[in-house]
């Protein structure tokens, strides 16, 4: 299969432009922002009013920490050049990684204003999060970045790389969409439906987030200018996923097993 280069603008209208990078993560804060309320309506503690306040926080937590992870694990030096990069959205550049802390840091605040203790929130949104992390990986295919290895396999998808050399390439961003996206969030959507222990749904999306990160980085290339950090395969996502499976099964046997205070 052939990749079909697509503009990265969706509209031009003159006077500003819409990206599709932009419309994924629209599309990702709405589908969160719907999937809350269903989830609120079954909860005697969150209502529309949490809700409206968690998504405006975890929208500028992912937004802010996103950007900022992208600069600081994957692109420092030009940050430090130039740190009026960090509004420079349009031409993509967000990390997983430092959204993930942003939201973390935004529902420390969140929690402050409401009185919800850390994982009552983060159990809540952990089975919001996956379709858009899905939909921002489609943004990365529309953008044409994040391309696999060169591949033999059948599976793989005729596409040029940054510097406009075609091969036949894996299409990690499609790969990350199935398993980040829709297989995370049936996971966590079926098993917040057992009435688990608290902790455990935050720990689910830990271990399996960090799981899929960890394998998809294998036929991943790596950024040009970091490459791999060590044994010629070892990546700075897997470096940043590692910590994410330990801490994960770490909270899923305390919540399940020690019935420790979380």
């Amino acid at each position: 299969m052939k990749y079909v280069i697509i503009d990265p603008v969706l509209f031009d209208l003159g006077f500003v432009k819409i990206y599709w990078y932009g419309v994924m993560y629209l599309l990702a804060f709405l589908s969160a922002y719907l999937l809350a309320n269903y989830r609120a309506k079954s909860s005697q503690k969150w209502n529309k009013s949490h809700v409206d306040d968690l998504i405006f926080y975890g929208a500028l937590g992912a937004v802010i920490g996103g950007r900022l992870g992208y600069l600081i694990f994957y692109n420092f030096s030009v940050f430090i050049s130039n740190p009026l990069t960090l509004f420079n959205f349009q031409n993509g550049g967000m990390s997983f990684h430092g959204g993930f802390i942003g939201v973390l840091i935004a529902m420390l605040l969140f929690n402050k204003k409401t009185k919800f203790s850390f994982f009552d929130t983060t159990d809540f949104i952990a089975p919001l999060v996956p379709l858009g992390l899905g939909f921002g990986r489609i943004g990365n295919y529309i953008n044409g970045e994040l391309w696999g290895k060169i591949t033999t396999s059948s599976f793989g998808v005729y596409a040029p790389d940054q510097i406009g050399q075609w091969a036949i390439r894996y299409p990690t961003q499609l790969y990350e969409a199935f398993l980040e996206g829709l297989i995370l969030f049936s996971i966590l959507w079926l098993y917040s439906k057992k009435n688990p222990p608290i902790t455990s749904i935050s720990a689910l999306f830990l271990i399996f987030y960090g799981t899929f990160r960890f394998i998809i980085e294998f036929i991943r290339v790596p950024d040009t200018h970091i490459g791999y950090l060590a044994l010629d395969w070892i990546t700075m996502g897997q470096i940043l996923s590692f910590p994410m499976i330990l801490v994960g099964l770490y909270l899923f046997y305390k919540s399940n097993y020690l019935k420790g205070e979380t």
